[in-house]
């Protein structure tokens, strides 16, 4: 896939400089900027004046985003069109960022996909990109921007896993051994870079109203995308916790499934 960068359009008027001072981040990089939470995310971080750089495959939905977010308030708003399944395309992304975005302080991983379980099981093809989407691009992408604020000894990587990693289920397995490998890489990427200052967040969310689940069963009561983007911008100010449940009854919900004995857990459905 070409990848075409956008270039860099600055907002006329200033946001109040206590618009900006307030939140710990300022230069925040959002990596699946047009997936349903992120889009949410966004608009809170326009909103509080922070500049931004979105990566995502459409050119025209990131014209559209940045449009979307001057108005709202961001200070700048870049924009760079890739395909980040393909790993191939990393390195000119990770070097778009040091040219254009230089002394970025968050780097935000939001893309993922989901396909039926079922698709999955009867395809080693559509398994092998289940995987290759939500594990092992992340984790070769966040690796390039890990060196990077490691030898600055600052700044933040937080990555959207989901709860479905906390225990393999029938419904889900393939889906959730890629969120689960990812919580695992995050966790040892996490005590790498704590002796140089960098914070590592793990973000899992409930299910949650996004386009990605608008095929699943009683997706209308799934978690409001708006809720669960507030409690993500709320652990970038403040740099924690390590790992965040959203919305956090699922903390809860999660450490009474990982006790079910697995005798038992394997004649659930569910």
């Amino acid at each position: 896939m070409t990848i075409t960068a956008h270039p860099a359009t600055a907002r006329p008027a200033a946001t109040p400089a206590t618009a900006v001072n307030a939140v710990a981040m300022k230069k925040i990089i959002i990596l699946g900027a047009t997936s349903g939470i992120a889009l949410e995310v966004q608009r809170l971080l326009a909103g509080r004046g922070c500049e931004l750089l979105l990566v995502a495959r459409s050119p025209q939905r990131l014209a559209e985003l940045q449009a979307d977010l001057l108005v709202r308030g961001a200070q700048q708003v870049l924009t760079y069109s890739a395909d980040l399944a393909s790993i191939q395309q990393h390195a000119a992304v990770f070097d778009f960022a040091r040219l254009n975005f230089p002394d970025f302080d968050t780097v935000l991983l939001a893309y993922g996909s989901m396909h039926d379980q079922k698709d999955s099981e009867s395809s080693v093809d559509i398994l092998l990109e289940e995987l290759q989407v939500n594990f092992v691009s992340a984790a070769a992408i966040l690796t390039l921007f890990a060196a990077d604020l490691e030898r600055r000894r600052t700044g933040c990587l937080a990555a959207i896993t989901s709860v479905a990693g906390d225990r393999g289920r029938r419904s889900n397995y393939v889906y959730g051994s890629a969120k689960g490998a990812l919580f695992l890489f995050l966790q040892g990427l996490r005590s790498r870079l704590y002796s140089a200052g960098v914070r590592v967040i793990t973000i899992k969310p409930g299910p949650v109203q996004t386009p990605m689940t608008d095929h699943l069963p009683n997706s209308a009561r799934f978690a409001d995308p708006e809720q669960v983007a507030r409690d993500i911008v709320r652990a970038l100010e403040h740099r924690s916790p390590d790992v965040l449940y959203t919305p956090k009854v699922w903390r809860y919900i999660m450490a009474a499934v990982q006790q079910i004995p697995e005798t038992i857990f394997k004649r659930l459905s569910f």
